[in-house]
């Protein structure tokens, strides 16, 4: 299983998921390109009343076997449906890689 698949799994049976998207964003940092990289948008009405801090702590809880290996860095994006419908239905656009060999 990928570690896309991976994430997805974990993350849809830890929560109500409404809404997944899930970027493998490895090609756009330094080094060979891999699955270390990702950019996670949830939708789920179990973030209503949590702040960013909570709901990031409950991805993490989540998907806790693969960060540090294979995961590097994991970039989310967490709303409730009311938020997600305010967003528009859009994920932020991730800032260039300047780390390694690119800066």
């Amino acid at each position: 299983m990928s570690v896309e698949q991976r994430i997805e799994t974990l993350v849809k049976s830890g929560l109500s998921v409404e809404g997944f998207v899930l970027e493998n964003e490895s090609h756009m940092h330094s080094g060979p390109a891999s699955e270390s990289h990702f950019k996670l948008a949830v939708v789920s009405p179990d973030f209503e009343g949590l702040s960013k801090v909570r709901r990031h702590q409950k991805i993490y809880g989540l998907v806790a076997e693969l960060m540090q290996n294979p995961i590097h860095a994991l970039a989310m994006h967490l709303y409730t449906p009311d938020e997600w419908a305010a967003q528009e239905g859009q994920v932020p656009l991730s800032p260039n890689c300047m780390g390694g060999s690119k800066a």
